[in-house]
């Protein structure tokens, strides 16, 4: 049973499947120039044995006459007419006179001079029959031309045969010549290539097979590296990386993938190990400060005032925790894609201004001045809710780090294929190591806002400004100075056709 399931395993194997693949690949190969090989020996033979019996053919024609013996014999003869003491043309005679028909137009065989039939028992199946010869007798009158064929005699010996027509010049008609020439020679020399190949293919298949197993245990050796490099990567080793083999090719392509993927899993993983260090740092301190003032109460509150004070304290301690787990969960969807956005067409022009409307009773008591830049329309296709979110989150950031005094000012502008917002202050600003980050989670400038308390926020408001851009896919540019402001601006492209990923640009350190 072990045996059958190592079979199996083997058999799936990259390894085996490439060495099977060579030795199909040399089969097909050794096949197919086996069978071209045959048919341009075999085209080779023929034209060879065609040669030899069109030669024969011609000579045929200066030896042969075709006449009557004596004026009262009723039928014709054929006569060879050659030098009987020339060794050179008796041969030549000899050989033709082995395998060949003399026939009238009518199909009527003529015998020799000597009396034997021309051709015998053994030779009569490679000729044609007396009714194909008249026919082909009157092709060849109407249009001369050699007939070729290969024919098998009753002991399956195969033939070469040419027919044609041979005019008496004196009577003015016309008989019918065949030729006959034995390939014995041509199949035994067929048959031994045949065999030859038969012994050959199997071997070089076996050959073929071995150096395809090799070669494809080598070409495999850096994929079982990378194999083993990647086993060692592992949750708590995320910095490792595989070197590549500087060779250029698809496997070093393939091991520059595989880093990178390591790198987003690398960051991957540290974004949510922070975000569980920032979640628990989030929520222990509404519960650490729940759990206190209950105690406090339930220990040495005395009056009605002293409880009522203690659950009152608590409760907003418990709608800032609401707010976090609220806030966390929508994000979490945003980002995992749960949150579709529901675009719908809008003037985004009367959006911003409803929501810098709203904000002028917050800037007023926060002493500073809300001005808007708005064209006469502004039309767009986006999610109505999250346009609203983000406007408000900006412009909530930009009233509270904003001291009295100061201004903040909301402009758009329409292009042809985009719509740019942008959202500037005069307040504290961003230093330039902290640009980067003021779009992670829970990141806080430090020092930058408002002492700790129920208005300091969750950090979270500009996480969800860099989801909507991108989910708008659009882009975000932050440029700030401290002590002077900052100013955030925001590229949509007017049909919500756009980038497929958030683009942040480089920070830039100061306002002009």
């Amino acid at each position: 049973m072990v045996r059958k399931r190592d079979l199996r395993r083997l058999a799936r194997g990259l390894r085996f499947r490439l060495m099977a693949s060579y030795a199909l690949f040399f089969a097909v190969l050794l096949i197919g120039l086996a069978f071209l090989l045959r048919q341009r020996l075999d085209r080779t033979l023929i034209n060879q044995e065609q040669e030899a019996l069109a030669e024969q053919w011609a000579a045929m024609k200066g030896y042969l006459r075709i006449e009557k013996k004596h004026e009262a014999d009723p039928d014709e003869k054929a006569f060879w007419y050659y030098d009987t003491d020339d060794p050179d043309e008796t041969t030549i005679v000899l050989d033709i006179k082995k395998i060949y028909l003399v026939a009238d137009a009518g199909g009527h065989v003529i015998l020799d001079e000597d009396e034997q039939p021309a051709h015998s028992e053994a030779y009569k199946e490679i000729f044609d029959s007396p009714a194909v010869i008249q026919l082909r007798v009157k092709e060849a009158v109407a249009k001369p031309r050699p007939f070729w064929d290969t024919r098998w005699d009753t002991e399956g010996e195969r033939f070469l045969v040419r027919a044609g027509v041979v005019w008496d010049e004196r009577h003015r008609q016309p008989y019918y010549v065949a030729l006959g020439l034995p390939l014995a020679q041509y199949g035994k020399i067929m048959s031994g290539f045949t065999w030859v190949f038969v012994a050959v293919i199997p071997g070089a298949l076996v050959l073929g097979a071995f150096l395809g197993w090799v070669m494809a245990g080598r070409a495999l050796t850096p994929v079982k590296d990378v194999a083993q490099a990647a086993q060692r990567i592992s949750s708590s080793n995320l910095s490792l990386r595989i070197p590549t083999r500087q060779a250029g090719d698809e496997l070093d392509y393939l091991i520059l993938t595989f880093n990178r993927m390591i790198e987003r899993l690398e960051s991957s993983f540290q974004q949510m190990r922070q975000f569980s260090t920032d979640v628990s740092h989030e929520l222990r301190t509404p519960i650490t400060a729940i759990r206190g003032q209950l105690e406090v109460a339930l220990f040495t509150a005395k009056t009605t005032e002293q409880y009522r004070e203690a659950m009152f304290n608590a409760l907003q301690d418990i709608d800032r925790l609401s707010q976090i787990v609220r806030a966390l969960l929508l994000l979490s969807q945003a980002e995992s894609g749960q949150l579709v956005l529901q675009r719908t067409r809008l003037d985004l022009c009367e959006l911003v201004g409803d929501l810098v409307e709203q904000f002028q009773i917050p800037a007023e008591e926060a002493g500073v001045r809300l001005t808007a830049d708005l064209p006469p329309e502004c039309p767009a296709e986006v999610d109505r809710v999250q346009v609203e979110r983000m406007v408000t989150n900006l412009l909530s950031n930009a009233l509270k780090f904003t001291p009295a005094g100061g201004q903040v000012q909301v402009r758009l502008k329409r292009f042809e294929d985009r719509l740019e917002m942008s959202v500037e202050d005069t307040g504290c600003g961003i230093g330039t190591e902290h640009l980067p980050y003021i779009f992670d989670r829970f990141y806080r400038v430090p020092g930058s806002g408002p002492a700790p308390g129920p208005d300091q926020g969750l950090g979270l408001g500009l996480s969800f400004v860099a989801w909507i851009v991108k989910a708008h896919r659009g882009k975000i540019e932050v440029e700030s100075t401290p002590g002077r402001g900052t100013r955030f601006t925001i590229n949509l492209p007017s049909d919500g056709v756009g980038a497929d990923t958030l683009e942040i640009a480089a920070p830039r350190a100061a306002l002009p």
